[in-house]
Order: C-alpha cells, then sequence, then structure tokens
C-alpha cells in the first residue's frame, strides 16, 4: 500500500519572510503544500512567485479572525467586524460570539468567497485545497460554508485537523474533528486520514517533528499530514503577530537531512492535497 504525507506550510503571504521561508522549506526540504492567506498583508506580492514552484501544492487558508482586515468591509460583512472592520485577534472570541448566534453563516460565505475569488482570480493561483486560520471550519456552521465553497469552486480537498492533548480543550477538538470528517466524507471531499500540528502549531522544533512524523506512520492510516510554519530568521514583519512561533526552528527542522531521511525509512511519499481529490477534481 502506498502511503502518502502532506507537509503543509500556512500562512502563505503573512509576511514576505514568511513566504520566502516556506518556499525554501519546499525546494530545500520537505515542504509538499502550502496555505495561503489572501488577508496577508504580503500576498500581492509574495502570490507571484508560487507560479515558480509549480511542484508546491497551493490551498486557501480562509480567514475569519487575526491581525489582518477583511477583503470587505464593515457594511457587507457587519456580524464577522467589530466597529473598526477588524476580525477578532483569536478563536475564542469568534466561538464565543457563534456559539451565541452572533455570527451570520451569510457573511462567512461573502468573505470567504472574496478571499477565493482573490487567489485564484486576482492571483492565478490554482487550488488543490481549502483550509481555515485557526482552524475556524471545526466549527460545524464554517465547515457549511467551506464545502459550499470547495464545491463550487471545484476543489476537491480540504484537512481534518485534530488534537492529541489531554483535558477539556483535546476532547473538544477531537469531538468536533469526527464531526467534521462525517460532513467531509459526506459531500465527496478528500482529507488526509491522520492528522499533526494543531498541538505543536509554531513549535516544529526537529525532536518534535521527527516524533509526530514517527506517530503518524505508526498509524493504520494511508494519508498523512503534517501541518507546520516555516519562516525566515530575523523577519521584522512579523513583529505585529505575538504568536509566540518558533518560525525559523521549524525552517531549520523541515530542511534538516534527518526529516527526509525518517519519512523515507518509513516509506512515506511527499504528496499534495492534489492527490487526494477524486480525479475530476485536480
Amino acid at each position: 500500500m502506498s502511503r502518502t504525507l502532506i507537509v503543509n506550510a500556512d500562512d502563505y503571504g503573512l509576511t514576505e519572510g514568511i513566504s520566502r521561508g516556506i518556499l525554501h522549506a519546499h525546494r530545500a526540504g520537505v515542504v509538499s503544500s502550502t496555505s495561503v492567506l489572501a488577508v496577508g498583508p504580503a500576498v500581492g506580492v509574495t502570490g507571484p512567485w508560487l507560479h515558480d514552484s509549480p511542484d508546491l501544492g497551493t490551498g486557501a487558508h480562509l480567514a475569519l479572525v487575526g491581525e489582518d482586515p477583511p477583503l470587505l468591509s464593515r457594511t457587507e460583512i457587519p456580524t464577522l467586524v467589530d466597529r473598526a472592520g477588524r476580525f477578532p485577534l483569536s478563536w475564542r472570541v469568534f466561538l464565543a460570539r457563534a456559539a451565541a448566534g452572533r455570527v451570520d453563516p451569510a457573511d462567512v460565505e461573502r468573505e470567504f468567497t472574496a478571499q477565493v475569488e482573490r487567489l485564484t482570480r486576482d492571483l492565478g493561483l490554482r487550488l488543490s485545497h481549502l483550509d481555515t486560520h485557526q482552524h475556524l471550519h471545526l466549527w460545524p456552521p464554517v465547515a457549511a460554508v467551506l464545502v459550499r465553497l470547495a464545491r463550487r469552486h471545484a476543489v476537491g480537498a480540504t484537512r481534518v485537523p485534530s488534537s492529541r492533548s489531554r483535558g477539556p480543550r483535546g476532547a473538544g477538538v477531537r469531538m468536533l474533528s469526527r464531526r467534521l470528517r462525517t460532513v467531509v466524507d459526506r459531500a465527496g471531499l478528500a482529507a488526509p486520514s491522520a492528522y499533526a500540528g494543531l498541538d505543536e502549531a509554531g513549535r516544529f522544533t526537529l525532536p518534535r517533528l521527527l516524533q509526530a512524523i514517527d506517530l503518524l506512520a505508526g498509524l493504520h492510516a494511508d494519508k498523512l499530514e503534517v501541518n507546520c510554519h516555516p519562516g525566515e530568521a530575523g523577519d521584522p514583519d512579523r513583529a505585529r503577530y505575538a504568536w509566540g512561533f518558533r518560525w525559523s526552528a521549524e525552517l531549520d527542522a523541515l530542511t534538516h537531512p534527518a526529516t527526509r531521511d525518517a519519512i523515507s525509512r518509513h516509506g512515506l511519499r511527499l504528496a499534495g492535497f492534489s492527490e487526494l481529490a477524486p480525479t475530476g477534481q485536480r
């Protein structure tokens, strides 16, 4: 049985240094796919760079939270933004509002549509998958919008994130992940059958990355994903993102020979999301 591993780097387009780091992790390392942030300040400059790396799978990293503003105005998506037209900073704020019925799915669909069109129509990117910033498509109403958008734009794959952590947060993520898996399967979308990266977000040092690869390879699953966040060292544009991520440490880990050796030792083949999708949607 052929077993595939997608090593997907999130947040392409957030800064030029992050985008260069992702491209370096692809050309000199094991990154096989990336998710592009249409609201990222650097996406207009760095989006065209992807055309020079046709073997790097490219998806949309759809955002409803974060430091960067939406593409649409406050009047177009009033339930997603504050009075200044800004997204909430974190998933916690978004989910509290959504659980209280204060988020209109029609607003989500309008903003997500604008983001997909920014990548496809304006930047000429062909999308292999859709996922979300801070994994908001774990929330069922957001997942429903993502599925509709995938069908409309003939995108055949998505991510189903999960968690191995103990405690209420990990249990909640796993419950939502099981529900998302059911929605994705019923919609006919493809997704990796095992995943690592939510618990390690921004902290994939070499030992942690090798541990994640070993763990995934030990599962009875043939389509695997590692979700990472590489970036260049000394990037001044990252100062406004107080996430505590170790961007350059992840880049070092993803380009270290031991990582490729581990993938080879387990008999895994690097791939992109397009290889998971039904033939007609590739």
